[in-house]
C-alpha cells in the first residue's frame, strides 16, 4: 500500500463532486468542522527519521499526498512552500496529488519547478462535462512531468476526446461512495474507456461506487467490494 502524507486537513467545497465529500462525512462522525483547515502533526513526515537514522518513509515509496484536503487550497497557501521543499528533499519518493483546483497551480509553483519535478504527479479530477471543459484546457497546459485525469465521482457522461493526447499518462474512473451516493452508469464508464482506447491512453476503472447502473438494473455494492468489483469488470486498458 502507498504511504499517506496529509500535511494539512480540512477543505472547502468547490463543485458538484464535493457534495458528498468523504472528509466531511468522516469529520462529521466526530463532530468536527471539515471546513476548518489546519496544519497537521504529520506535516514533516517525509523528513522524519527512525532511531537508526533512516527515513521513516523508505526510499522508493509512492506517497499519497494531501488526501484529506486539496493541495492547492487557498487556505493552505502559507504552508505550501515548505511542503514543496519537503518533496524536493525527498527526491527518492514519488508524491501523488489529486486536485480540483488545477486553475491555481501556476501561481502556486516553487521557483525551481521548471517543467515539473520528476517525483511529483498531480492528477486533475473531473466529475461531469462542465468541470471537464473548465479544468482540462488549463490542465493540458500546466507544466507537469506526470498527468492523469481522474473522472470521479463520475456523475454523468463525459466527452474527453477534445482533451486526450500523448500529454497524458492515464485516465481513471470511479463512482461515488457513500449512503447518499449518486448512481454511476456503467455505460458512462465504458464510453470513457472507448475514448481512451481510440487515443491509446491507459484507462483504469478503480471503483464502482455504492450504486452502479448496469443493464437496466441498479446494484448496491458493499464499500469493501467497490474496488474489487471494478477490477473484476476486466476493462482496464494498458
Amino acid at each position: 500500500m502507498p504511504e499517506k502524507w496529509n500535511p494539512w486537513h480540512g477543505c472547502v467545497k468547490i463543485s458538484e463532486g464535493c457534495r458528498n465529500c468523504y472528509v466531511y462525512r468522516i469529520d462529521g462522525y466526530h463532530d468536527k468542522d471539515a471546513s476548518a483547515v489546519y496544519k497537521t502533526k504529520d506535516f514533516y513526515l517525509p523528513a522524519r527519521r527512525t532511531r537508526g537514522g533512516g527515513y521513516k518513509i523508505p526510499p522508493g515509496e509512492t506517497v499519497w499526498t494531501c488526501f484529506t484536503s486539496d493541495f492547492l487550497l487557498e487556505e493552505a497557501d502559507e504552508w505550501r512552500k515548505e511542503a514543496w521543499e519537503l518533496m524536493r528533499l525527498r527526491k527518492d519518493l514519488y508524491f501523488f496529488i489529486i486536485t480540483k483546483r488545477i486553475h491555481r497551480l501556476k501561481n502556486a509553483l516553487p521557483p525551481d519547478w521548471g517543467e515539473g519535478y520528476d517525483n511529483v504527479a498531480i492528477a486533475c479530477t473531473v466529475e461531469n462535462q462542465e468541470m471537464a471543459d473548465f479544468r482540462l484546457p488549463i490542465y493540458k497546459n500546466v507544466p507537469l512531468k506526470h498527468k492523469e485525469i481522474i473522472c470521479a465521482p463520475l456523475l454523468g457522461p463525459i466527452n474527453l476526446r477534445p482533451y486526450l493526447g500523448d500529454w497524458l499518462d492515464a485516465v481513471s474512473v470511479g463512482g461515488e461512495s457513500c449512503g447518499n451516493a449518486r448512481p454511476c452508469d456503467y455505460n458512462w464508464v465504458l464510453d470513457i474507456r472507448k475514448q481512451c482506447v481510440e487515443k491509446e491512453i491507459p484507462f483504469g476503472f478503480h471503483q464502482t461506487g455504492t450504486y452502479l447502473l448496469k443493464d437496466g438494473k441498479k446494484y448496491t455494492i458493499a464499500k469493501n467490494m467497490e474496488h474489487a468489483q471494478a477490477k473484476k469488470a476486466g476493462i482496464n486498458y494498458k
